[in-house]
């Protein structure tokens, strides 16, 4: 059985993981580029306000919190598979049009709808690997999905601002939105919703995952109905957590070329280069954290410590004040690599304190607080940075959310049943 086990092991992360990988940075592309577009020209062609380039770049995250927990239920009971393909042809397809555009009107419309289209993504694919990965796996399946993050903004940022000096911010939201809809053909092409669709599997692989993931469910105390689900204590404390870290981490990803390019002798290359940096300490932190999370089965131990850490590091820039730029453009890198650490250990949390009936529906349910916070640091971050004409009032506003964050994710526990259930099959608890 330990060789299946190895073999299996390497197969799915072959197969599945690449695909995972890619889907998710085409989603997170078309997202994270208004931001480039916003200060590389769009505001000053359409006419856009500071005040209204805040609510534009925030409508997408309040379009994205509507379907998340009905994405996550049709993952579930139906086909993962179809719901992200007819998302990345959307998806590109609405990306793509934010190039066309000649008012603000059709681009909050555009804006919005990218969002709602979206909003199925994430918590499909969460799902889609809880099908194919183990709790000992889940954490580094997650983190290898959601680099697609930092990852894509890594790239994105060095391409963007290329794109844009070169071509403009029409052709840059051209170009970076049609690999969505190729994508589709390939996605469709190469994935199953589960093993035993496969034939690149053996039976007796099937049946060894199939029987270990089940013997996962027989641990855990039975849950009727979401709604029992969204009035867990913890999926509540998850959920005001996950608001609070999207609120800094948004504000960060969305400003992060406006903070820079604010920088005297600051060309668009230039700010695509440094808006890079953040990200490249972001894989690799999130790539250690989700292994020790998985090799120890702990997982709140490798959130709150991150989260902290970025709170401080968002606090230290502002006392430093802008007149010292590289050492507070230093401290920023910390805070985008302390931000996204926690992704992989923190997404793992939800499978293994709540049966499969309930834990799409209740992952999605976080992910859609998330989006609200996402919408609020996209919304205030940059309010706050026009209003005051600075960006030390942004700095404590992400201070302040990071360190609400942490101190939420200590307050998670593990049910008395639960940490019993866990024990009795010789599994640490979070």
């Amino acid at each position: 059985m330990q060789t299946v086990k190895g073999t299996l092991s390497k197969v799915r992360w072959l197969h599945l993981i690449p695909i995972a990988f890619i889907t998710y940075s085409l989603a997170y592309l078309d997202r994270a580029n208004y931001g480039f577009g916003a200060a590389a020209g769009m505001a000053k062609d359409l006419g856009i306000t500071s005040s209204i380039s805040s609510l534009l770049g925030a409508l997408f995250f309040l379009g994205y919190f509507f379907f998340q927990i009905p994405g996550a239920h049709y993952a579930e009971k139906k086909s993962a598979k179809k719901l992200v393909f007819w998302a990345l042809i959307l998806w590109g397809g609405l990306a793509a049009a934010t190039g066309f555009i000649n008012d603000v009107g059709a681009l909050a419309v555009i804006r919005f709808m990218l969002g709602v289209v979206e909003s199925v993504v994430f918590p499909a694919m969460l799902v889609f690997l809880s099908h194919w990965f183990t709790k000992k796996e889940r954490s580094r399946a997650n983190t290898f999905l959601i680099l697609g993050n930092p990852v894509t903004v890594l790239w994105m940022s060095i391409l963007s601002g290329y794109l844009v000096s070169s071509l403009g911010w029409r052709w840059m939201f051209i170009i970076e939105g049609l690999p969505a809809v190729v994508w589709a053909l390939f996605w469709w092409k190469l994935v199953k919703d589960r093993p035993s669709e496969v034939g690149w599997l053996t039976n007796e692989e099937k049946k060894a995952l199939e029987d270990e993931l089940q013997l996962e469910q027989t641990g855990l105390t039975p849950v009727k109905n979401y709604r029992e689900a969204f009035r867990s204590a913890t999926v509540i404390k998850l959920s005001l957590q996950y608001f609070f870290w999207s609120l800094g981490l948004y504000g960060f990803v969305m400003w992060l070329p406006s903070i820079i390019k604010a920088a005297p002798n600051m060309s668009m290359v230039s700010t695509g280069w440094l808006s890079s940096v953040p990200y490249v300490l972001a894989v690799i932190a999130m790539l250690l954290a989700s292994f020790l999370s998985d090799k120890t089965l702990n997982r709140k131990i490798f959130v709150w410590p991150f989260l902290l850490l970025g709170a401080i590091a968002f606090y230290a820039s502002f006392a430093i004040g802008t007149e010292h730029f590289w050492i507070s453009y230093i401290l920023l890198i910390i805070a985008g690599g302390a931000m996204y650490a926690p992704y992989g250990p923190f997404f793992a949390i939800i499978p293994e304190i709540l049966p499969r009936n309930v834990a799409g529906g209740a992952m999605a349910l976080i992910n859609s607080m998330g989006a609200l916070g996402s919408f609020l640091g996209s919304y205030f971050v940059g309010y706050l940075n026009g209003v005051t004409g600075g960006f030390g009032a942004s700095y404590l506003c992400m201070a302040g959310a990071l360190l609400l964050s942490s101190i939420l994710t200590l307050m998670v526990s593990v049910k008395a049943k639960e940490k019993a259930a866990e024990s009795n099959m010789g599994v640490k608890t979070l």
